[in-house]
């Protein structure tokens, strides 16, 4: 069982990304009980499936990681314990030059950001970029989903 999560993160170019054909999609509305450097704990519903995640401190692109699958009811009942708002969006599975990569268009308060990540098996692995992928934001905190959850991508929009 991998516990360690590499990720990278890319802002999605939507004049490109609205070309491109989807391939399977699910619905996620995910809330935070937890956002702080040393744990990220988060409850997350993905169509009709509740997790919980348990995210360590960050390290550069790196991060231990636990995900367990719980009842939907106790999910959704979690939802209301978490602080801030809750993350809404719908992600996309897409296979680029054999990796998957997750596409992520954000709902509610987030509505207008586009972003794309990739799990890697280290911090050294190369993999090409789809022409779709923008900035690299894997380092900014401000596109993390738990920073999305207190400070939703809309009012930084509104402060510009």
């Amino acid at each position: 069982m991998k516990h360690l999560e590499i990720e990278r993160k890319f802002l999605v170019r939507k004049e490109i990304w609205d070309g491109v054909e989807k391939a399977e999609s699910k619905q996620i509305k995910q809330g935070y009980l937890s956002r702080d450097e040393e744990a990220v704990i988060r409850i997350r519903i993905a169509n009709d499936i509740g997790l919980l995640a348990i995210k360590g401190r960050r390290e550069n692109i790196s991060r231990m990681e636990f995900e367990y699958t719980i009842p939907l009811e106790e999910a959704r009942a979690l939802h209301s314990l978490v602080a801030g708002n809750l993350v809404e969006k719908t992600r996309y599975k897409i296979n680029h030059h054999g990796k998957s990569w997750d596409v992520d268009i954000f709902h509610g308060s987030n509505e207008g950001l586009y972003m794309a990540e990739i799990e890697l098996e280290s911090t050294e692995e190369e993999f090409d970029l789809p022409e779709w992928a923008g900035e690299e934001v894997s380092l900014d905190h401000r596109y993390y989903n738990a920073y999305l959850s207190e400070h939703p991508f809309t009012s930084w929009l509104e402060n510009r």
